[in-house]
């Protein structure tokens, strides 16, 4: 350790040695001390100043060093070497030291119940931010981050975090915990990338966090319960609707076959050959409802995992081979090899390509060609500008009107109803697409024009992101 300032030393050695000093020189002046004697008392009384002077002042620098050590360390008052101290220091560097151990097991303690407090809040199920008195988000627990950022799980997106902030509902229910220093709740709805109901809580920080959190929010997603009641009304309404014309063709076609057709096989396998028809379109349409319940009740949560979507699509038109050949339409297939779409459900996929074939069979040009190709794209028109998968089906049917375009995709919506039923859609196929499309944060693109066939595009996401597309 470095020898202590010697401008400090004389200071001390001047407080120290001023009163003896004084007194020898007033008996010099008096004469009742002679000057040799005097002389040498008042040197010595110097000299002694000037050393104790030094001790106190080497102590009380080593005693601070070791606190400067401790305050930087760990909390343990540690003498910078093995000089012994004077008595009175040593009294005083163990009650430091005592008190140092003191705050630092005290410290060590407030760490391990704020790290608790963080762990049980990033494990909680329900999404939860925490923002500063001007409302900017300072941390996300990992549902908040799974809601708001990459399906893998990545940092929430600034973007879509600013645009729950902006939310009207939710920014007037902040504005009355602030008020009111009271809890308050908000129903909202999301639109993007799919329609999510979500529950907010808004819960005023009395007094504020540690990281200066002054507002603490908890989401509840309230999507799957909203789905499964809708599902359930939906589906009564739609079965009830949609069945109603195959029930009333059976039931008038068993009265016949009790009655004027009793004795008549010609006409009675006639009609059981219709009935067989129309019950195989009901259990048709029953499924396609079931499928798309489903579909519908997950839609809000993205996929894990990834899809060989080449090798899907090779698949499909293998097993729909069949299909072809009863049409006799030609199929042109151009797949490239590791076009992987991610994240996706594999089997999804494959519902989505079995659709959109099954569609460009039926409704096109029976003994023409229908295209399929399957591609990895990084953008293109009216398509995101990152990396991703482009599956596109044309066929060379009449086309679509343009007028009829936009609502493709509801429930049981026909450009031709007579000749959609008797080519054996139920009306539900491109609804199944476009939910399964927005649960993986894709996007469906349907061009056509008149006597110009219908092309139909999916692009899919290739990357972790699942931001929403455009």
């Amino acid at each position: 350790m470095a020898p202590p300032p010697l401008g400090r030393v004389i200071a001390a050695a001047g407080l120290i040695g001023a009163v003896p000093a004084l007194v020898l020189l007033l008996l010099l002046a008096e004469g009742e001390l002679a000057p040799g004697p005097g002389a040498l008392a008042l040197l010595a009384c110097l000299l002694a100043a000037l050393a104790v002077a030094q001790l106190w002042i080497g102590n009380l620098a080593r005693l601070a060093e070791a606190l400067r050590r401790a305050a930087a360390a760990d909390g343990r008052l540690v003498p910078p070497d093995n000089t012994p101290l004077l008595p009175a220091v040593a009294e005083i560097a163990e009650g430091v030291d005592r008190l140092a151990r003191r705050l630092a097991d005290q410290g060590e303690l407030v760490g391990r119940l704020r790290r608790a407090d963080e762990a049980i809040v990033e494990r909680l199920p329900d999404p939860l931010l925490v923002l500063s008195p001007e409302r900017r988000p300072l941390r996300a627990n990992a549902a908040a981050r799974a809601l708001f950022g990459a399906a893998g799980g990545g940092p929430p997106r600034d973007g879509d975090v600013a645009a729950l902030l902006r939310h009207p509902m939710l920014a007037a229910a902040v504005d009355r915990a602030l008020a009111e220093r009271q809890p308050q709740t908000a129903d909202l709805v999301l639109p993007v990338p799919v329609v999510r109901e979500i529950a907010a809580q808004v819960i005023p920080m009395e007094p504020e966090l540690a990281d200066g959190g002054r507002i603490v929010i908890v989401l509840s997603d309230r999507s799957r319960e909203r789905a499964v009641e809708r599902m359930r009304a939906d589906f009564v309404a739609n079965a009830s609707h949609e069945l109603r014309t195959p029930l009333a063709s059976l039931i008038g076609f068993i009265e016949t076959l009790r009655g004027p057709a009793e004795d008549d096989p010609a006409a009675r396998q006639r009609f059981l050959g219709i009935m067989a028809e129309q019950s195989e379109r009901m259990r048709r349409l029953i499924d396609d409802l079931l499928g798309l319940s489903r579909i519908e009740l997950t839609e809000h949560q993205p996929p894990t995992g990834q899809a060989d979507v080449a090798g899907i699509a090779r698949a499909e038109a293998d097993a729909l081979e069949p299909l072809f050949r009863a049409r006799g339409v030609t199929l042109s297939a151009e797949l490239e090899p590791g076009a992987m779409a991610t994240p996706a459900d594999g089997e999804q996929v494959a519902q989505v390509l079995r659709n959109l074939l099954e569609n460009a069979v039926r409704h096109g040009r029976e003994g023409g060609a229908v295209r399929l190709s399957v591609a990895r794209c990084t953008g293109g028109p009216r398509l995101p500008a990152r990396p991703g998968v482009l599956l596109a089906v044309l066929d060379d049917g009449p086309g679509i009107p343009a007028e009829h375009i936009p609502r493709l995709t509801e429930r049981f919506y026909r450009v031709d109803r007579g000749r959609s039923r008797s080519a054996g859609g139920t009306g539900l196929g491109l609804a199944i697409v476009k939910h399964i499309v927005n649960r993986h944060r894709g996007l469906l693109l349907i061009e056509s024009e008149p006597a110009m066939g219908a092309c139909f595009k999916v692009w899919l996401p290739s990357g972790a992101s699942s931001a929403t597309p455009g």
